[in-house]
């Protein structure tokens, strides 16, 4: 990362030495209860250590600027060392509500009338570093139901970026669902298997990264119905699961119209008659009716 990505997002290190910090937070006279806390520091026996030591330090950023916790990757080519250690929950961090870099996005958010939703601190950061700077991650969690209002008060729009692992793919329709469930339109832009946001951010330049972002993205029919169909292949049985799959995401949409567009989008896509997607489509909506 470039000296001035560097200083934006306030990235840095947590020496090796084992009390680095707490011997620097004594000196500074922080306090060793919330050092301990905040998950900065451990007790072993009577000993104090640093919970990130060895690891490059992502603070996770409140909406105020101020770090309310910590991110640290390890530098350890070792497979028995976790390759991410986080800062627990406390009082001032709680990660299903949090958005890991909306703070420096959010004025490109409202700018572009869209938000790019990312998995991890590098992804953001290599993507803002490109120039996409309304970029924000999940950081670590499934996307939930809180952060999606966090992105819903900077635009009604957002753009899932996956890459091309077929388990991750699958997880993904949850947060999808989340997102139609809060009235907001989610398109989806698919990377290549073995490719993430920060490997393709790194090898193109920032205006060939910029046209893929607008030119892949597709709405959430068409990436489901790609997704399932290659997996129902000829099976009539999978196909009919797969249609409801696709129906259960279009029940969520409020807006009737857009609604009516899905289904006629639906009918072209699996070749089904358009009437009788309606009448599914008219089932799952009584049954959710008598639910509520």
């Amino acid at each position: 990362f470039r000296e001035d990505t560097i200083e934006e997002f306030k990235l840095g290190y947590s020496p090796e030495k084992s009390n680095a910090l707490f011997e620097a937070g004594k000196a500074g006279s922080y306090s060793v209860e919330y050092l301990e806390k905040g998950g900065l520091i451990k007790k072993s026996g009577d000993r104090y250590y640093d919970f990130f030591r060895g690891r490059v330090i992502f603070p996770i950023l409140g909406l105020t600027g101020k770090p309310i916790a910590f991110g640290g990757r390890t530098l350890k080519k070792d497979t028995k060392t976790a390759k991410y250690f986080n800062s627990p929950e406390t009082v001032l961090y709680h990660k299903s509500r949090v958005l890991y870099g909306l703070f420096q996005a959010r004025t490109q958010i409202v700018k572009e009338d869209n938000c790019y939703l990312v998995e991890g601190y590098t992804d953001v950061i290599s993507l803002y570093q490109s120039g996409i700077k309304n970029t924000v991650a999940s950081a670590g969690t499934s996307l939930t139901p809180d952060q999606v209002r966090l992105m819903k008060r900077y635009t009604q729009n957002i753009t899932i970026l996956y890459d091309g692992d077929p388990a991750g793919i699958k997880a993904s329709f949850r947060g999808i669902d989340i997102i139609l469930e809060a009235g907001m339109n989610v398109k989806v832009v698919l990377f290549a298997e073995g490719q993430d946001p920060d490997s393709y951010a790194r090898s193109v330049d920032s205006e060939t990264l910029k046209s893929f972002l607008q030119n892949e993205a597709v709405d959430f029919i068409e990436f489901k119905t790609r997704v399932l169909k290659e997996e129902a292949g000829d099976d009539p049985v999978k196909k009919a699961g797969l249609v409801k799959q696709i129906l259960d995401s279009v029940a969520l949409v409020n807006n009737t119209i857009l609604r009516s567009f899905y289904i006629r989008q639906c009918a072209r896509m699996l070749d089904v008659e358009e009437n009788n997607l309606v009448n599914e489509l008219n089932k799952i909506l009584r049954k959710k009716r008598v639910k509520q």
